[in-house]
């Protein structure tokens, strides 16, 4: 091959392949962008362990809730099947649920029919008795005695 050939082989490699797109084998990441990589990691990991945590707590929270509704259904299965008249006024006790104790309230006033009182059964955790978690309410029905 002549020279003038060798020299145009040379000259078109080189436009093809320009010295910035080689590939170098020692590059790779600086350590700033090494760094930005971490703290977008340590921002994601951070929001996922956040809304781990407040699904944890509204767990909880919704157990507490079934809880006290059983409480209070209970409340009132009792004094339906035992066929209970109670006296108009309110009556409070503790009660214990899946080893959770709860405090409830009842309150029984009459209604226009006198075979009828009306209940109200209010549920609360006994670490926070003023904050109700569960309000239910009913009618006792007083069956003539034979």
């Amino acid at each position: 091959m002549s020279s003038h050939k060798q020299r145009m082989a040379l000259r078109v490699r080189s436009l093809s392949y320009p010295q910035s797109s080689r590939i170098n084998p020692q590059a790779g990441f600086t350590l700033l962008e090494s760094l930005i990589a971490l703290a977008i990691l340590a921002i994601a990991l951070a929001a996922v362990l956040r809304a781990t945590s407040a699904s944890t707590s509204h767990v909880d929270a919704l157990r507490q809730r079934l809880l006290a509704d059983w409480v209070a259904q209970n409340r009132l299965a009792l004094h339906a099947g035992r066929g209970d008249w109670l006296p108009v006024g309110t009556q409070h006790g503790e009660d214990a649920q899946a080893g959770l104790v709860f405090i409830w309230n009842e309150k029984i006033s009459s209604t226009p029919n006198p075979a009828f009182r009306h209940i109200e059964v209010d549920v609360a955790s006994a670490e926070e008795p003023e904050h109700t978690l569960r309000h239910l309410s009913g009618y006792l029905v007083q069956f003539p005695r034979r």
